[in-house]
């Protein structure tokens, strides 16, 4: 899923992430259409291959997310999407054919911040609250050929310090482990310390130092894409298709979707002990007052209990008695 206001690229850093063009049919909105867009979501299926293995992926795009004047709750279409993915699974799994389930749940959000500004706006904090117990958040900044390379390392800083501030849980990358080889522990140390990821996204191949590259050019020089002392992009790319993309979908399955199924485990109980107390209430009149048959029932076995108590003090008098 990808996330974030109109202009920020994200078109184009996910055409550029799986080098296709899935929105060469997209309406570009004038001013006024904007004004009344709501936030959409719209799925877009999308068919990779990584060192011979094929992948398919839904990518989901959230247009029309914070470009209103008043974005109080402009992300509830987005959690409701989340949820109601979360739901059909529940329902699949709790089903008789479970070998065939289709897993639609979202793995990761890609959540665009604006580069110019001073860190996350309200609208920034709380987006990312209101979804960081149901998916993957992984920040980006967005547009990073804006800012100078001192620019990025202290609007990293900030953002991190944000982030801890306002208790936003974003994805977390599992720690190494101790018989990993030191490239390995050097490139994931590497990949913890890009984060927030700053990104640059272009569909146009340019020619730089006699190669042909996929970046931006400008009156002051070009900006490679794939370039990694010029933005994050491969690092993410890497991330996402390659390093992480199973610790993204188990950490879905284990922790936010265990959270949605225990919820909703623990509202049908509560439901259904309900239903059961408002359809047989206690009966407290006749326990309070019992019949006479039940007070002759209650009376004989008394007796009973009294004359079996009375057999077994006789039987260890008899047994006392032989022993002496």
């Amino acid at each position: 899923m990808v996330a974030g206001e109109s202009g920020m690229g994200k078109s184009t850093l996910v055409n550029s992430l799986f080098l296709t063009d899935l929105y060469k049919d997209r309406k570009l909105l004038n001013a006024e259409e904007r004004i009344n867009q709501t936030v959409e979501i719209i799925k877009h299926t999308v068919d990779i291959e990584e060192k011979g293995v094929k992948l398919k992926l839904t990518i989901v795009d959230t247009p029309g997310f914070g470009d209103a004047v008043n974005n109080n709750e402009c992300w509830k279409p987005i959690t409701d999407y989340i949820d109601q993915q979360f739901e059909q699974y529940f329902r699949d799994e709790s089903g008789l054919n479970r070998k065939n389930i289709q897993d639609n749940r979202v793995h990761c959000c890609l959540y665009f911040i604006p580069p110019f500004g001073h860190g996350l706006r309200p609208v920034d904090v709380e987006f990312m609250k209101a979804l960081h117990e149901k998916v993957n958040i992984i920040p980006l900044i967005a547009k990073a050929d804006c800012l100078t390379p001192n620019e990025i390392k202290k609007l990293k800083d900030r953002i991190r310090e944000e982030i801890d501030k306002f208790g936003i849980k974003v994805y977390q990358f599992p720690e190494c482990d101790s018989d990993e080889d030191e490239e390995f522990k050097q490139l994931d140390k590497e990949l913890k310390e890009c984060t927030p990821f700053a990104v640059i996204g272009s569909n146009t191949v340019v020619e730089a130092r006699g190669q042909r590259v996929r970046g931006r050019l400008y009156p002051w020089g070009i900006v490679e894409v794939e370039n990694q002392s010029h933005c994050d992009f491969v690092k993410l790319r890497n991330m996402l298709i390659r390093s992480h993309m199973h610790d993204l979908k188990d950490v879905t399955c284990d922790v936010h979707y265990e959270n949605y199924r225990a919820q909703c485990i623990q509202e049908m109980t509560s439901k259904l002990a309900q239903d059961n107390r408002m359809e047989s209430p206690i009966p407290i009149l006749p326990l309070s007052t019992p019949d006479v048959e039940t007070e002759k029932l209650i009376k004989l076995k008394d007796e009973e209990l009294k004359r079996m108590q009375e057999m077994l003090n006789k039987m260890q008098q008899q047994m006392h008695d032989k022993e002496q």
